[in-house]
């Protein structure tokens, strides 16, 4: 079980600073930039079905949905599920690049205890996978931005718990900014960063939410990539007031050159594909379509 939130602080250190986090968090140099799909992009599909699906369009890792509703949500993580997974994992020949968690540093003191557990849960789960390099768990961190100033110092505050959370497992946290939420900028997301001091913290990047914001990719990739530890990709675009997300390929993202970016910006990891919940929610939505379309418009650029 967690300890109160208080407890939490109490065991928090007083953490490294950013000089100190972009030197834990960089990637290791015996990584190679590749491509991963997240399978919160296939919640219809069984998971020995999705990941069998990803190894066979050339995907190299994947990223598991721990939110409620999925294959591998917190529910389903007991002893026998864990065991099950890992099992499916081998066979497919995939590693986990990344556990998906839905969290927010904004909630309610209710909420947010239970959203404690999750990331427990997530970070145990990590550690299971791979004792010795865990998959980072990744989330984006809630709130809107009107909720910025008011609420910022609360973030960085409950950041440490997550960070201490992560110490405990020997897991990395990877937070990322949205368009819609608190953390909408690499600005305010170097800021929260910063005054959490945590040694277990990183930066989960996607360049479609900074695109929103007129921002190219190295603009938003140069300040954040000391720091980053993953990489989704999708694109997006602005109609009228609305948001709109992408497949790879469906916008303007020219991804040999974001890929030249990532390289050359230190970054050799994980590339992964996110379909956004506004695709994978239409009724004729296509899971495998969808993988193998994204997959069609990136390796191309990958290889150049």
């Amino acid at each position: 079980m967690i300890t109160t939130r208080r407890e939490f602080l109490a065991v928090a250190t007083s953490g490294l600073g950013l000089t100190a986090l972009a030197a834990r968090s960089a990637p290791a140099p015996r990584q190679e930039l590749s491509l991963g799909f997240s399978l919160y992009g296939m919640k219809t599909l069984p998971l020995d079905r999705a990941l069998s699906e990803c190894a066979r369009i050339g995907y190299r890792n994947v990223e598991l949905s721990l939110i409620a509703g999925f294959p591998t949500e917190p529910a389903k993580l007991t002893p026998a599920g864990r065991a099950t997974i890992r099992q499916q994992l081998t066979a497919a020949g995939l590693p986990v690049a990344s556990l998906l968690v839905n969290l927010s540093l904004t909630a309610d003191e209710k909420t947010y205890a239970g959203l404690l557990e999750v990331l427990q849960v997530a970070a145990r789960f990590a550690a299971e996978i791979d004792s010795s390099h865990p998959p980072i768990v990744q989330t984006v961190m809630g709130g809107t931005p009107a909720d910025w100033e008011a609420k910022k110092s609360m973030m960085a505050a409950r950041l440490r718990e997550w960070d201490t959370i992560g110490r405990q497992h020997g897991v990395t946290v990877a937070v990322k900014a949205h368009v819609s939420s608190a953390v909408n900028t690499p600005d305010k997301l170097l800021w929260v960063l910063k005054e959490a001091k945590g040694s277990n913290l990183a930066i989960a990047y996607d360049h479609s939410h900074y695109a929103l914001a007129g921002l190219s990719i190295e603009d938003s990739l140069r300040p954040l990539a000391p720091y980053t530890k993953f990489v989704h990709v999708k694109d997006a675009r602005r109609e009228g007031k609305a948001v709109r997300f992408l497949l790879p390929g469906e916008g303007q993202t020219d991804y040999a050159d974001y890929f030249r970016l990532l390289r050359k910006y230190g970054y050799h990891g994980p590339a992964v594909v996110e379909v956004s919940s506004q695709i994978f929610s239409r009724p004729d939505y296509n899971p495998i379509a969808a993988a193998e379309k994204s997959y069609a418009a990136l390796a191309p650029a990958l290889r150049k």
